[in-house]
């Protein structure tokens, strides 16, 4: 699942937030002409995701659609029935295919023969898991997590949970629309500029309306926690840390400071390139700390009091190691640490 980690930073720092309300769960609030906010439970620790509603000329745009359970979709039939007056969806857009983000989108294309907009590499990566559903975990993963230091009652239930990321995930489409970097989608009378990101997953689709001066942006900017930004044993070797960075740095660039921020998490906000300068620093702070921590030898497991202001618990072990490995190989790729295997193939990092 797509959940996150509190960090070792501050988060909403000098942020505006304009709005005292947040609307129930299967109603929708007005942000401004033809844009709606929808606000979904969801059963984790981080316990809601912010969902958008377009008008599009006859009918609806959606943009994410919440986990695929039942609550969820009670509620998006009271919102069918009353806000969105019984008018149709004629399109379905998907920020990154994380399961909270994506889990509806076939529900929805079923139920109103709504094409799926989304990036390519998220719509494939996101067929590919939902494919692991009922298989045995790779040695792959089981050597990548051992390597950081996972013991054998840790591997054994990494082993139980692996292929779980298609349970809250409906059947998506066989077919989509691809959305890149600089395309423009009309909804209703509006264009919106697509901006993409990545780290937190490979292409992950933010919408621009200058007009409107709004900033649709997923998981991609979070006003008062930071997306989990994990290696994953199908790239072991990946820096997706330094990926993170540039988008970071490039959406500062696409996109100007005026504009609203729609996020999926936490509240609608203004600040965005404040919010993105305490993001870089933040990481860029933990990559310092984490240079000095490893004067002596360590394991990935070793590192997240240096990263993480929570007590990693069984829960949240795979996301805290992935994240905690992006730290490191980032530090390799920069040449401040280097890394050795040991004889039970474990891997230790230390300060160069």
């Amino acid at each position: 699942m797509d959940k996150l980690i509190e960090k070792n930073n501050k988060g909403a720092h000098n942020l505006i937030f304009p709005y005292d309300v947040s609307p129930d769960p299967g109603r929708m609030l007005k942000i401004t002409e033809g844009v709606y906010w929808v606000k979904m439970n969801l059963p984790f620790a981080l316990n809601h995701i912010n969902l958008w509603v377009l008008e599009d000329n006859d009918g609806w745009t959606i943009i994410d659609t919440g986990i695929a359970s039942a609550e969820i979709k009670s509620n998006w039939r009271k919102c069918f029935s009353g806000d969105m007056k019984s008018l149709g969806v004629k399109k379905v857009i998907v920020t990154h295919l994380h399961p909270d983000h994506i889990g509806l989108a076939g529900w929805l294309n079923k139920k109103f023969s709504s094409p799926l907009f989304m990036s390519r590499s998220d719509y494939l990566m996101c067929r590919m898991l939902v494919s692991d559903t009922g298989r045995e975990a790779p040695e792959e993963g089981k050597s990548l997590y051992k390597s950081a230091g996972f013991t054998e009652d840790e591997l054994d239930s990494y082993t139980e949970r692996f292929g779980g990321f298609g349970s809250a995930i409906s059947k998506i489409p066989d077919s989509y629309n691809r959305l890149k970097d600089f395309d423009k989608i009309t909804i209703g009378n509006l264009e919106w500029e697509i901006v993409v990101g990545s780290g937190h997953c490979p292409e992950h689709i933010c919408l621009y309306n200058k007009e409107l001066k709004l900033f649709i942006s997923g998981d991609q900017v979070l006003p008062k926690i930071t997306s989990n930004v994990s290696v994953f044993p199908t790239e072991p070797h990946s820096n997706p840390l330094e990926d993170w960075l540039e988008s970071c740095r490039y959406i500062k660039e696409r996109v100007p400071n005026d504009v609203l921020v729609l996020p999926s998490h936490n509240e609608p906000f203004r600040g965005l390139h404040e919010r993105l300068d305490h993001l870089i620093s933040g990481h860029e702070k933990s990559l310092s700390r984490l240079v000095d921590f490893c004067k002596e030898p360590k394991r990935a497991v070793d590192v997240f009091s240096v990263l993480f202001k929570r007590k990693i618990t069984r829960d949240v072990l795979l996301m805290a190691t992935g994240e905690s490995i992006a730290h490191l190989n980032c530090l390799k790729a920069r040449g401040l640490i280097t890394s050795e295997k040991d004889e039970q193939d474990v891997i230790t990092y230390t300060k160069v």
